[in-house]
């Protein structure tokens, strides 16, 4: 019976499931948006969560509690100074997971977990990504 049994272990020791949940939130916080599975995101999105806020926050007991989940510097320091200012205004729900489709192998219901604001980032990164171009020609 699994009364009062709160998360799932996906089917992995506690050493892999936190290094894999670890993974998966630092991707999120590297690219802004992932696909994973539906269960999966689910799992991340508290977490995720919770590391902003630590974000806004921005003093050192805040930063050496994100190094001790995420040990990738670079990562952390792109959630310190470009992610966790986007949502000073903004008290809690900064993801969203949207459901997409099953996945052909094993039919795995997959679902995109990003930042609410991703489309307007993605809005502002063309104009980028064309100056580059430019340069190159």
């Amino acid at each position: 019976m699994r009364h009062k049994v709160a998360g799932s272990n996906f089917n992995r020791t506690t050493n892999q499931r936190k290094a894999l949940l670890r993974g998966l939130v630092s991707s999120l916080f590297e690219h802004q948006r992932i696909e994973t599975t539906l269960s999966k995101a689910k799992a991340i999105k508290g977490i995720a969560e919770r590391l902003v806020t630590f974000g806004k926050r921005g003093d050192l007991h805040s930063k050496r509690m994100v190094m001790s989940y995420i040990p990738n510097r670079a990562v952390v320091t792109k959630l310190f100074s470009d992610i966790a200012p986007r949502f000073v205004d903004r008290n809690g729900g900064y993801l969203r997971i949207i459901q997409t489709r099953q996945r052909v192998n094993d039919r795995a219901p997959m679902a995109i977990i990003e930042f609410v604001d991703y489309q307007d980032i993605k809005a502002k990164t063309p104009a980028k990504t064309s100056e580059k171009e430019a340069d190159k020609k």
